[in-house]
């Protein structure tokens, strides 16, 4: 498999592009979020909503509730969450289930943890 420079490069790009810095600040850094033991990357399972190829859910932690979008993921409410943050989308339509989020977090990959 043979990965272009351009690609790479493009790839780097995005990742640095990408908003990221600023859920990790609004998304709960902080050490009450520390100390309660849920870092900004997970959160417990609210909501989910299936979509060819994607799971979504509503996740809750410490300081905010949000969705994220992982691919197909067997999860329940109640579960605990732990993601690999990868893009974040505001005002995102998905016409797949007839409804806009105010921003999503595409992941790369959720684990349920204990």
């Amino acid at each position: 498999m043979r990965i272009s420079h351009l690609t790479v490069a493009f790839s780097i790009g995005l990742m640095l592009l990408s908003p990221l810095h600023v859920l990790a600040e609004t998304a709960g850094t902080s050490t009450a979020s520390a100390a309660a033991g849920m870092p900004s990357n997970e959160g417990k399972v609210l909501s989910t909503l299936d979509a060819p190829g994607y799971t979504y859910m509503e996740l809750a932690n410490t300081e905010k509730r949000f969705w994220i979008a992982a691919p197909t993921t067997r999860v329940k409410v109640g579960d605990r969450v732990r993601f690999e943050q990868s893009l974040v989308m505001k005002n995102f339509n998905s016409k797949t289930l007839n409804r806009t989020f105010d921003q999503v977090i595409f992941v790369n990959s959720a684990t349920i943890v204990n």
